[in-house]
């Protein structure tokens, strides 16, 4: 099991390539003209594909839930309260986050909200190292 500060820095990882992955489907990069849209304002971007779509939804919650985990984290370290629970905590809430990628750009909705709700388990395991 890996140390959370460590799940914290791959954790951020994710996001900046899940991100990456979200501008590059909604930009084409690949097709004619997608490197300018890529590096322009973008204010001309059409409507977003169905997956394009997605992979901005799943890196938009991942963002808002990098917040949560990281503020987790620090209060956990802060408050000198680090423990195999909070290790597993951010264990199971990273490890829960690489599966619901694949399964958000997917469109798998049933599975991919119970993989979210493992995530959810790891940041209270988190939050509950701090009692």
């Amino acid at each position: 099991m890996m140390p959370d500060t460590t799940i914290l820095a791959l954790s951020a990882i994710l996001t900046w390539l899940m991100l990456g992955t979200a501008s590059g489907l909604r930009t084409q990069g690949w097709a004619p003209g997608g490197i300018a849209r890529a590096l322009g304002n973008r204010d001309d971007l059409g409507e977003p594909s169905p997956l394009a779509g997605r992979a901005d939804r799943a890196a938009r919650n991942m963002l808002e839930n990098l917040a949560m985990v990281t503020a987790l984290v620090a209060a956990v370290h802060f408050a000198g309260r680090a423990s195999a629970q909070a290790t597993l905590g951010a264990n199971l809430f990273f490890w829960a986050r690489v599966a619901y990628w694949p399964c958000y750009l997917a469109g798998i909705t049933h599975l991919r909200t119970a993989i979210w709700m493992v995530s959810v388990v790891g940041m209270a395991m988190i939050a509950a190292a701090l009692w």
